[in-house]
């Protein structure tokens, strides 16, 4: 279930409106001489910065050519459920930009997918399994969903969605994801503009080649929304009967602290 209020969702393959990009580290190209708020190029000790519930761990990845640390969201179990949050707060009254590399994989058809989110319940906050995606029933929040599975309510087993208020069930808007979320790595780009209070969501492939793409965009009062002007922020997960390990391999988040 969906709706396109306040939405211009970008179906299919158009070119991000701004010029920023991610390198394959997962670090945005913006602000590059301001200092980010949260900067993991790989994981590497932030076990102490990074509060981490449920499935979810740090862990050595497995399979590449260098072994890095990452934050493994879910390790492919049945019903389970992860969620970490930074333990810098983001002012969400400011703009600000994150820039994650996601892998998500192991059996097809993988479930459920992972979503990044903005919420002020706490740094213990945890949501359900399965189409909850790790975040049912975190609220107030704000959900941004890279979703593999399609439940009854999803449009397909490859979109994005924002969320509000804790409840995968309604999505306040939907988009196909214009390239594969499971199955190859992919980076993503979610960018919060405060004065025009707009919401946008980028996606790109590893591919040689590739550009990065724009594919929603939701005009929102974040600081509104979640009912403070701070906030933690973080990543959630899940899996069901359909499993996946769902991998953050970067992040970074340019904004203002709280």
């Amino acid at each position: 279930m969906s709706s396109s209020r306040s939405s211009r969702a970008v179906r299919g393959g158009l070119a991000a409106a701004l010029t920023l990009s991610i390198a394959a580290s997962g670090a945005p190209a913006s602000a590059a001489d301001d200092d980010p708020l949260i900067d993991y190029p790989t994981f590497k000790g932030a076990s102490k910065s990074l509060d981490r519930n449920g499935a979810a761990d740090l862990i050595l990845s497995s399979g590449d050519k260098a072994r890095q640390k990452i934050l493994r969201l879910t390790p492919g179990g049945y019903r389970q459920s992860g969620s970490a949050w930074a333990s810098s707060k983001l002012d969400v009254t400011q703009s600000f930009e994150s820039a994650f590399k996601v892998y998500l994989h192991h059996f097809r058809p993988g479930a459920d997918g992972i979503a990044f989110v903005v919420q002020t319940k706490g740094p213990r906050a945890l949501g359900g399994w399965g189409g909850g995606l790790g975040y049912r029933g975190i609220e107030p929040s704000l959900a941004v969903e890279f979703d593999t599975y399609q439940n009854p309510y999803d449009p397909s087993g490859n979109h994005l969605a924002v969320v509000l208020g804790g409840n995968p069930d309604y999505q306040t808007d939907t988009a196909e994801a214009p390239i594969p979320l499971f199955g190859k790595p992919f980076n993503a780009r979610v960018v919060y503009d405060a004065e025009s209070s707009l919401l946008s969501v980028y996606v790109k492939s590893l591919s040689a080649g590739s550009i990065e793409q724009l594919v929603l965009e939701r005009e929102i009062d974040l600081a509104a929304h979640v009912r403070d002007t701070e906030a933690w922020i973080g990543f959630t997960a899940s899996t069901g009967t359909g499993l996946s390990k769902q991998d953050i391999y970067s992040w970074t988040v340019q904004g203002s602290g709280a």
